[in-house]
């Protein structure tokens, strides 16, 4: 479907197929979901809604009726929705689309069985620790499955671990803030794991629209944060983060330009970039220099021109890579 829409995209910016008709081609092209389509989304749909509110209904019912239940019974009715998610996801009959929202209900329902137990027991653990034994008791799960979303719904739980470590201790020998600390954690991650999805897309065949997408948003937001707090905290003094963040979007553009041409990723980068110098021209001409209704102008003025430029750029990049 994307490469169909790719292909009639390109078709219609060299003028080959005339604006009258568009609507015909977009017909011909299949392009518009078919009953069945919206028939087969709303099933698929609702099955996922379902799986995701029967493991949030075995959760709301323990909390609403813990003084009634007794703690093995709490115990007992979170482990049988547990088994018996488990026991749907390898039934041989299943469809495939059910065994994955058992299997995703399931994993959902051990982080449930843990917050119980640390509930139950007052173990004194940090709250990092209950997204690490999540994501460890899980990995079989996620191994096997092989299912995108459960990668990155793990993936998911190693960021609070991660997030939630570093803001508790402030990095390995407590020299780094925790908030930056945090922040260094979530680059390093998300960005190992975008490169591991990306290796695995190429080499493997391995499903890769939204979810590196996404993986790679969690790589960008860190480095974009990173950057802002320099410049908000002490401008452009030396840091790490000086030659961390231009390396960054150096590599960004290189890969997703050249290797595996991806226009969101790319302007992904103009985004940050953006934000960046947006906040560093606001450092210059609001904080350190005389504060005037000129200096907003100046600001909203540049704003427009880089946004502006970057529309452009970006246009002329897709036109290239729809040629190429």
């Amino acid at each position: 479907m994307a490469s169909t829409r790719r292909e009639l995209i390109s078709l219609i910016e060299q003028g080959v197929i005339p604006p009258e008709q568009m609507t015909r081609a977009v017909q011909a092209a299949g392009l518009h979901p078919s009953p069945r389509a919206w028939a087969l989304f709303i099933d698929r749909l609702l099955q996922w809604l379902g799986g995701l509110a029967l493991a949030l209904a075995v959760l709301f019912f323990v909390a609403y009726n813990w003084a009634e239940m007794g703690r093995w019974l709490r115990f007992g009715v979170v482990q049988a929705a547990m088994v018996l998610a488990a026991s749907i996801a390898i039934w041989p009959k299943a469809s495939p689309t059910v065994q994955r929202v058992a299997l995703t209900s399931a994993t959902l329902l051990v982080g449930v069985l843990l917050a119980l137990f640390g509930q139950v027991y007052q173990t004194g653990a940090d709250p990092w620790q209950l997204f690490v034994a999540w994501a460890l008791l899980t990995l079989p799960w996620v191994w096997i499955a092989r299912f995108e979303l459960l990668w990155v719904l793990w993936l998911g739980l190693l960021n609070l671990a991660v997030g939630l470590y570093f803001r508790t201790w402030g990095g390995p020998f407590g020299v780094l803030a925790s908030s930056e600390a945090a922040q260094w954690g979530l680059l390093v991650l998300n960005t190992l794991a975008l490169a591991i999805w990306e290796w695995g897309a190429h080499d493997r065949g391995w499903p890769r629209q939204w979810a590196v997408r996404l993986l790679a948003l969690g790589s960008g937001v860190p480095i974009t944060l990173l950057m802002m707090t320099l410049i908000i905290e002490i401008g452009l003094s030396w840091s790490p983060v000086l030659a961390t963040y231009p390396l960054w979007l150096a590599v960004l553009y290189g890969v997703y330009r050249y290797w595996r041409p991806d226009l969101f990723m790319i302007a992904g980068g103009c985004i940050s970039l953006l934000t960046v110098a947006t906040l560093l021209l606001a450092r210059m001409l609001l904080w350190e220099g005389d504060w005037q209704e000129g200096s907003l102008l100046l600001i909203a003025i540049a704003v427009l021109a880089m946004g502006a430029g970057a529309v452009v750029w970006l246009k002329r990049l897709h036109q290239e890579m729809s040629q190429s």
